[in-house]
């Protein structure tokens, strides 16, 4: 849970409601995704790659810890996001008495990943069919190094690793963008369904706190929080087993219209 500063400043107001000690630190969403993470991983599963929206994304001390953990990654990043073209390269400079300064100089400025992607192909793809037919929208990918290195005596960030920035352009007009660690040699079609296999998530959170009652919480205990989200997911968990387990038998009415029921009572 992140606790903003008006609780963790406040030692007795965490006591009162039962915020363990270790958890009563200042720690940013970034943060404490990172450490759930290794939490999962420490438990033994798996998962092929790490998704978040812009509120993670756009933190490269995220993306570069996932990067540390080996793990892949497609996140959400705003579209004044600063990347710089593959090709860029550093020259050394020097401070204004003519000593080395501490950090080199790009030989090419960076842009914003809206600019950057203006100038590609724009493709229709389509990442997967819906309930009302295939779902697409137009994409377009191209290499880039993020600007999210040190930062120089100009106060700009240097060139980072080098990843993919991936653009959708979605039928109503709006854009968003979106940066990965995929292998170089990724085809876009597969980018466009990696970074919208977050939808699932989104949904999943949806129905948690709008048909299973995880936002209907309203005390103020620390564990009773915690064993009221722990309810909600073991409930949601036995109805996607039934769902899974109708799918797996071939109904198509019956039992999925019962766990559909559910959901939505």
């Amino acid at each position: 849970m992140f606790l903003p500063a008006a609780w963790t400043d406040d030692p007795g107001r965490c006591d009162a409601a039962g915020v363990p000690e270790a958890a009563q630190a200042a720690r940013t969403k970034p943060a404490i995704a990172l450490a759930e993470i290794d939490r999962v991983i420490d438990a033994g599963l798996r998962f092929g790659c790490v998704l978040g929206d812009a509120g993670y994304g756009s933190s490269p001390v995220f993306r570069q810890g996932l990067d540390e953990r080996g793990l892949a990654w497609a996140v959400g990043v705003a579209g004044t996001q600063l990347v710089y073209p593959t090709t860029v390269r550093l020259r050394p400079s020097r401070t204004p008495t003519g000593r080395p300064s501490k950090h080199p100089v790009p030989n090419r400025p960076p842009r914003t990943a809206a600019v950057t992607l203006d100038q590609q192909r724009w493709r229709r793809v389509t990442w997967r069919h819906g309930t009302k037919g295939p779902l697409s929208a137009r994409f377009a990918a191209v290499r880039v190094r993020v600007a999210d290195g040190p930062i120089n005596a100009d106060k700009l960030r240097l060139p980072g690793d080098e990843v993919w920035l991936i653009g959708e352009w979605r039928d109503s007009g709006e854009r968003k963008h979106y940066l990965s660690n995929l292998p170089p040699r990724t085809s876009l079609r597969r980018l466009a369904a990696t970074v919208k296999a977050r939808w699932s998530c989104e949904q999943v959170h949806q129905q948690l706190k709008q048909e299973l009652g995880l936002g209907d919480f309203e005390g103020r205990s620390w564990t009773g929080l915690h064993r009221h989200a722990l309810m909600t997911c073991i409930a949601f968990a036995y109805l996607q087993h039934r769902r899974l387990k109708a799918a797996g038998r071939g109904k198509k009415c019956g039992p999925q219209r019962t766990a559909a029921t559910a959901l939505a009572a």
